[in-house]
């Protein structure tokens, strides 16, 4: 199947590792000409070249004023941009009771606020587009929270809403608006999250990586590429009657309808 992304312009931001990284590397190999973004330099270059990035952007998305410059950047080495894809670092992982107000801060401004200001710099460049495309990675506890994750599930919830408003306002002028909920997906997150439960059971990574996959429905625990390849599909021309949606893909493990 001809996704016909050939020659798309696409920024991917918190792309340096990861699922960022993977949505990257679906986009490329489909033939999109995209930059990649994220707050470490060096971690950033290695993984444009190693995805064949058309160019990468160093930025902090936290900060208002470098989410504009990184969207300019990007429109001025692409000469526009068809495709966002919306990503950002995690948030603390924390229960209700053992937040303060700092964790709440930094998932309210890394979380959402950055997924507000990249559609705000963003929009009126993939509205010129014709064919804009945005996808927000998010995760499958938007529909079925879960306790450790409290900061991140309510900071994403409000991406999830926020797509759907977008979605809504921008059908009419082309630009589709979708979020991936991902969930267990073998990333650097999912290795410290578990690595934290094998320590209080007092086992390795690996037992404790078995024994999560034996709890999902498909047996195994997903892979980056999977997400990265259901991005490209959104983004593609192929897509361009589906938007405001949101897609879990976590080997069934979500009993949420």
């Amino acid at each position: 199947m001809d996704l016909g992304l050939t020659g798309a312009r696409a920024l991917v931001t918190a792309a340096s590792s990861g699922l960022g990284r993977a949505c990257a590397a679906s986009l490329t190999a489909e033939g999109a000409r995209v930059v990649v973004s994220s707050r470490d330099p060096d971690r950033l270059a290695a993984a444009a070249r190693d995805v064949g990035a058309a160019g990468h952007v160093a930025a902090d998305l936290g900060d208002a004023d470098a989410v504009r410059a990184l969207v300019e950047r990007t429109v001025a080495l692409l000469g526009g941009l068809d495709v966002l894809v919306v990503n950002c670092g995690p948030p603390p992982a924390v229960t209700f009771a053992e937040s303060v107000d700092d964790d709440w801060d930094t998932g309210h401004q890394q979380v959402l606020m950055s997924a507000v200001r990249l559609l705000r710099a963003a929009l009126p460049h993939l509205v010129a587009s014709g064919r804009g495309r945005v996808v927000a990675l998010t995760g499958y506890g938007v529909r079925e929270p879960k306790p450790g994750l409290v900061v991140s599930e309510a900071t994403r919830a409000g991406v999830t809403i926020l797509a759907k408003v977008v979605a809504d306002t921008h059908a009419a002028d082309g630009v589709t608006v979708n979020t991936i909920a991902p969930g267990p997906i073998l990333t650097d997150r999912l290795r410290e999250l578990q690595g934290k439960l094998a320590a209080a059971a007092g086992i390795d990574l690996d037992e404790q990586l078995r024994r999560a996959a034996a709890d999902i429905p498909a047996r195994r625990i997903g892979r980056p590429e999977e997400v990265g390849d259901l991005c490209a599909f959104l983004c593609s021309e192929r897509a361009g009657y589906l938007t405001g949606q949101t897609i879990v893909v976590d080997g069934g493990v979500n009993r949420a309808i």
